[in-house]
C-alpha cells in the first residue's frame, strides 16, 4: 500500500512538475517527514501536502493550479 501511495503522490507530482517530480517529492519526503519515500503513509498525507502546496505557491504565480494539486493530493487518503 505505501508503495502505490507513492507512486500516486509522484504521479500527481508529474501534472504540474514533468520529470523533476520524484526528486521533489522524494525531497519533501525526507525532509519534513523524517523517512524514506517508500514509508510515506496515508498519516503523512496531510503535513506532506501542506509542504506541497508550499513550494509550489513559490513555484507558480496561479493560484488555481496550486489549489488543484493540493485538492488531487488530499483525494488520495
Amino acid at each position: 500500500m505505501t508503495t502505490l501511495l507513492y507512486d500516486n503522490i509522484v504521479g500527481v507530482m508529474q501534472n504540474y512538475l514533468g520529470p523533476a517530480s520524484q526528486r521533489f517529492v522524494d525531497r519533501h519526503i525526507t525532509a519534513h517527514l523524517d523517512k524514506s519515500p517508500q514509508e510515506v503513509t496515508v498519516e503523512d498525507l496531510d503535513q506532506l501536502t501542506l509542504w506541497i502546496r508550499v513550494s509550489l505557491a513559490l513555484l507558480t504565480d496561479n493560484p488555481a493550479t496550486v489549489d488543484e494539486c493540493t485538492s488531487r493530493l488530499e483525494d488520495l487518503a
